[in-house]
């Protein structure tokens, strides 16, 4: 459904967009990612066909964004990060101008402003100023102006910025509702969405792609140190939670141990002040079954009991610091 080949951007001699190129297919819901300045508008720009790449191209639904521009736009729905809305118009008044200039009329024209209208979940506020509506309903507003025409891809740039989490969790599940039936490439900065939206994440930086995969994938190649949690009940031992954790950072091959905060205390342990949670981190190259076979080892000298451990996933957030932390970073494809 899109195909972009060695996409590159130059304003002068800065270089915007080098040589990015992925593929995103029919009823794929993508997250694009990437730090300020990493070339994330630059490319989606080009794209949607508002400026002309300095080399490479893409073609969407097999329409080349140089060679045919007006097809690209017309297979497209774009909500840019702020939406380009009339203030002062009325919701109905505003989506049916947009019919208008796409050149629907008559019943044609209120057959897709009523679908627009109902998946946007518009019919509450179809008669105030648009001027008047919250952010989250503005968003709203745009996506159905996006969507108008029934497009096969919709772009949208940062769809949850400015949004309060109740907003947010509605636009999610929105975009989700809409992806089951489009293409959807979408760009953020918010990374739980991402995780909770998208079926692949590709991750920009300094302008080239150096991730592509699917959030679970990048998660297990994140690179760092091997961490185990484990909960721990110290029994009818002596020892204090303090001087237990101690003791488990001593362990060879175990960088650091910590208690973790949880519900059940605030020093990280059970009400009972028996039982602990401890996030433990392997040193240099030791593995999470190293780790965990020290540890074991060492309840077993304590005559503590090992009641539950677990490897401990890194979260996407960490995945994108480390790929966007530096030029030199790894890249990482499914």
């Amino acid at each position: 459904m899109i195909s972009v080949k060695k996409l590159r951007k130059a304003y002068g001699d800065v270089l915007a967009v080098q040589n990015v190129s992925f593929e995103v297919a029919k009823g794929e819901v993508v997250g694009f990612l990437g730090p300020n300045g990493a070339g994330k508008t630059t490319t989606i720009k080009m794209l949607t066909c508002y400026m002309a790449p300095t080399s490479g191209t893409a073609a969407i639904a097999g329409h080349d964004i140089l060679r045919d521009p007006l097809a690209v736009r017309q297979t497209i729905g774009y909500l840019p990060e702020n939406a380009p809305l009339y203030a002062e118009m009325r919701v109905f008044e505003y989506l049916k101008w947009v019919g208008e200039v796409r050149g629907f009329r008559g019943d044609e024209l209120r057959r897709r402003m009523r679908r627009a209208v109902d998946l946007c979940a518009l019919e509450k506020v179809i008669g105030r100023t648009i001027g008047e509506l919250s952010k989250g309903y503005r968003q709203r507003v745009g996506l159905a102006h996006a969507l108008l025409h029934d497009p096969d891809v919709l772009i949208l740039d940062e769809p949850w910025s400015g949004l309060d989490p109740n907003q947010i969790v509605e636009s999610r599940d929105l975009i989700r509702r809409i992806g089951e039936n489009k293409t959807i490439v979408l760009s953020t900065h918010i990374l739980t969405e991402v995780e909770a939206t998208c079926s692949r994440a590709i991750i920009i930086n300094a302008g080239q792609v150096v991730a592509d995969s699917t959030p679970k994938q990048l998660r297990a190649s994140a690179r760092g140190d091997a961490v185990v949690v484990a909960r721990i009940d110290l029994g009818a031992t002596e020892v204090t939670a303090d001087e237990a954790v101690d003791k488990m950072r001593r362990i060879v091959g175990v960088r650091d141990a910590r208690m973790r905060l949880g519900e059940t205390g605030s020093n990280g342990s059970h009400a009972t002040g028996r039982v602990l949670d401890v996030e433990l981190s392997a040193e240099g190259s030791a593995g999470l079954g190293a780790l965990g076979h020290s540890l074991a080892e060492r309840v077993i000298a304590e005559k503590w009991m090992l009641v539950e451990l677990r490897s401990q996933v890194p979260t996407l957030e960490e995945v994108f610091r480390q790929l966007t932390g530096a030029r030199s970073a790894p890249t990482i494809r499914g």
